[in-house]
């Protein structure tokens, strides 16, 4: 069984950074990508960076040139570096896990923007 789990949540002042973790575990196949979402109050759920096995990133126009997504050489994992916070960032950000056998979700982990 896939397994996700995020971390590095939590309360930041408008212009701070935070950065987001996530690791995958168990039997992954066929890997495609990874990614981060988010979900506001009231919102619909936003996509907000992807990156492939290759390397190949791409960003929600409302974060690019403030967050950036990445992954460490070795294991499925995935971080997401968020500078310039702005309070209209504060959402629950969930770990997304694409293979060709399925998507996979973290639990998800909440960022706050407020001063």
């Amino acid at each position: 069984q896939v397994q996700l789990v995020e971390s590095g949540g939590g309360l930041v002042q408008p212009g701070g950074s935070l950065r987001l973790s996530c690791a995958a575990s168990g039997r992954i196949l066929n890997f495609v990508a990874m990614a981060w979402h988010r979900r506001a109050p009231a919102k619909e759920r936003e996509l907000v960076a992807t990156i492939s096995g290759g390397g190949i990133t791409s960003y929600a126009d409302s974060v690019k040139g403030r967050f950036t997504i990445s992954r460490p050489n070795a294991n499925y994992a995935v971080y997401l570096q968020m500078n310039s916070l702005k309070p209209e960032d504060t959402a629950v950000y969930y770990c997304h896990l694409i293979t060709l056998g399925g998507n996979y979700w973290g639990q998800g982990t909440q960022v706050t923007v407020s001063s």
